[in-house]
């Protein structure tokens, strides 16, 4: 967080989502971003699956020529995947796992369990003049073991937080277990981002710690765009978080 200000980055997978499901044109991913950046959106995250369940391949160059702020492109550890980054320069590269039969993302990378494979693959996209985050639980022996895989920054996963009942006692547990992560991933000299589930009911809590940079929210917002339009979602995501 620079100066109290958190980012918001808006993840526009579901509107691929929804085009995808008939394979229309429609609706734009462009004419999403647009809208997003104009409502207030610090930058546009997308995440090209090795499955393209939503996000295509011709997306991301579209994206990357209109895009003003940041533009974070979420893949697995995949050559194919990387040399699309490389043709199209995002200005960061968020690393998740992939699984073929899962409904979303459905955790943090196994680093300590893939730690050659991973930093291997941190090696090949600093070769490349980018920048990555690698997308991991709040643990700190896994923020650790990011640290000495080489990663500068990390996404911590909010899931755990996002699925708790409000208010709950489970819920206070997850929100101080993300900011004892964030803080110590701060101390190791990382930038730290946060994400994975969150919506306008729970978002206000994580935008409070202090250690975090960008936060990235994508389903929430294009859910609630159905009802009130993508200008107005993005507008009241953005006024939750920097109130």
């Amino acid at each position: 967080m620079k100066n109290g200000y958190i980012s918001l980055c808006v993840n526009i997978d579901h509107v691929a989502t929804l085009r995808q499901a008939r394979f229309s044109s429609y609706p734009s991913v462009v004419e999403a971003a647009q809208i997003a950046q104009n409502a207030g959106a610090d930058g546009i995250t997308v995440h090209l699956r090795e499955d393209r369940r939503h996000i295509q391949d011709d997306d991301i160059p579209a994206l990357k020529n209109i895009i003003k702020g940041k533009f974070t492109l979420e893949m697995a550890i995949s050559e194919e995947i990387l040399d699309i980054a490389k043709r199209n320069k995002p200005d960061l590269l968020t690393i998740v796992p992939e699984k073929r039969e899962e409904l979303t993302t459905e955790g943090g990378l196994d680093i300590i369990g893939q730690f050659e494979k991973t930093k291997a693959f941190l090696e090949e996209v600093n070769k490349a003049s980018l920048k990555a985050s690698l997308f991991i639980d709040p643990n700190l022996e896994t923020i650790k073991a990011a640290k000495d895989a080489g990663a500068e920054r990390i996404e911590l996963h909010t899931g755990e937080y996002a699925n708790c009942k409000l208010n709950s006692e489970e819920m206070k547990y997850q929100l101080s277990q993300l900011s004892k992560a964030a803080k110590y991933a701060k101390s190791l000299g990382f930038l730290v981002n946060a994400g994975h589930g969150l919506n306008t009911s729970n978002v206000k809590a994580i935008s409070q710690l202090h250690s975090l940079e960008e936060l990235h929210i994508g389903h929430s917002i294009i859910s609630r765009a159905v009802l009130i339009g993508l200008n107005e979602a993005v507008k009241e995501m953005k006024h939750l978080i920097s109130g």
